[in-house]
């Protein structure tokens, strides 16, 4: 009962920052972006909990439990993808205002940008849904909820808290939310170590990042497609777009990205720990904590969840408001925007009910958009010359193909599908390389 209640009020006090700051939303920008005027320690909490979401957290676990110390590979990978974006941070912020799509549109022209703003929401409904698949994992763990009813619970949550505080409660609530995960994962991890069962843990070589259930080429795969998501992603570029300055996007970025490596170790050792593939965190965890210090981590765990979840719902929502709006600037795309934070949370959920995988749910998202949107999204900032006519073509077949390849991988031909989705890059480049044009790109014509 006593976990029952601390889940109630964090519920309850996650509404009210939500209430709390729908109350001070003055003008768009407050919503989208809480009026470009973050500082250091706030990009980087919501960076970090945006990060640390159900997906990362629930998702390492289940790999480490499955995959033993090679899911090192799974926050890895994200650090990569962050210490490559910091130099070119400087353009997200220097060219985008509120989307990704709209720094597409600057490159490559208004039907690149309308393109986007169809296809990203689309993948990102995958996204949202694994934050609530992963929520409803947390409380069915509890004993007193099934999980259909448990998703029902967090959709709704979801929704109503993005619906009313946008980015203006979004960064009120992530530092404290990512100190909560810290600190509720460093508490595990205490007690883990104090453990009897910690000697028969198997301990970390070289030779256990690789092993029969991930190879160097599922490494190569990984980076493909979930790495590049941090260095050419909606959810991230909302959070840099917050930020008052280039160089508080910059110390961010390197901040988070060197915190993921510390987290990357006690998230796998935890799963490693477990010792059954099927045994969730919230079977150990509650073997292993006292009664007083199980609530709060069952807070810490929803924290991750509820900090990922309202930045890509309200970056799916956004990026669909400024295609029927046509402008974020205009007084009407807001009410917009929060009718579409309803339907995406609500199409999220009904997702979540059907695909009851955290992994499942994120990797086919990610790995269409990676396919699509890294490659033209890399040349646009770097200001590489391509043949714009062809880019919705690259953007749309190299999505299709890497969908395509991650399908097969999970159907029983792991061989071909990751063949399948390594050259989807190149025949994203493809089009985008072939009988290049000599007329300058609107990078350059910026610069």
């Amino acid at each position: 009962m006593q976990t029952e209640i601390t889940i109630l009020i964090y519920f309850v006090f996650i509404v009210g920052i939500g209430v709390y700051s729908a109350f001070r939303i003055k003008k768009p920008s407050d919503y989208y972006v809480a009026d470009k005027k973050a500082g250091i320690w706030q990009v980087s909490g919501s960076l970090l909990a945006t990060i640390l979401g159900g997906s990362a957290v629930m998702g390492t676990i289940e790999l480490s439990q499955s995959r033993g110390w090679a899911a090192l590979w799974f926050l890895f990978s994200a650090a990569i993808g962050l210490y490559i974006l910091a130099p070119i941070s400087k353009y997200v912020s220097r060219y985008g205002n509120y989307t990704l799509p709209e720094l597409l549109g600057k490159f490559f022209g208004r039907k690149a940008e309308r393109f986007s703003t169809i296809i990203i929401p689309l993948a990102w409904l995958g996204i949202v849904a694994a934050q609530i698949i992963a929520a409803a994992q947390i409380l069915q763990g509890l004993g007193f909820i099934s999980y259909q009813n448990a998703a029902i619970l967090s959709g709704v949550i979801f929704i109503v808290y993005t619906l009313l505080g946008g980015q203006l409660s979004i960064l009120k609530t992530d530092t404290l939310q990512s100190v909560l995960i810290v600190t509720g994962l460093a508490a595990l991890l205490f007690f883990a170590f104090k453990s009897p069962a910690h000697t028969q843990v198997e301990p970390l070589k070289i030779n256990a990042l690789f092993n029969a259930s991930f190879s160097f080429v599922d490494l190569v795969v990984l980076l493909m497609t979930y790495s590049v998501t941090f260095i050419v992603g909606p959810d991230i570029y909302s959070r840099l777009f917050c930020a008052g300055s280039e160089k508080t996007a910059r110390r961010s970025i390197f901040i988070v990205a060197t915190i993921l490596i510390p987290v990357s170790f006690a998230l796998t050792y935890l799963g490693v720990y477990s010792g059954k593939e099927n045994e969730g965190i919230m079977t150990f965890a509650g073997h292993l904590l006292p009664d007083w210090a199980y609530g709060l981590f069952i807070a810490a765990l929803l924290s991750a969840v509820m900090s990922s979840a309202d930045t890509t719902l309200l970056t799916s929502s956004m990026i669909l408001s400024e295609l029927f709006s046509g402008s974020l600037e205009k007084k009407q795309s807001l009410p917009l925007t929060r009718w579409l934070v309803v339907v995406i949370g609500i199409l999220s959920l009904l997702i979540s009910l059907y695909i009851t995988s955290v992994i499942q749910a994120l990797l086919l998202a990610l790995s269409f958009f990676s396919g699509a949107f890294v490659v033209p999204m890399l040349c646009g900032l770097l200001a590489i010359q391509v043949n714009r006519k062809n880019v919705i073509w690259g953007m749309l077949l190299g999505g299709i193909t890497a969908l395509i390849g991650k399908l097969m991988t999970m159907n029983n031909y792991p061989d071909w599908g990751n063949a399948v989705i390594i050259s989807s890059y190149f025949v994203n480049g493809l089009f985008l390389f072939l009988g290049r044009s000599t007329e300058k790109s609107a990078h350059q014509q910026i610069q």
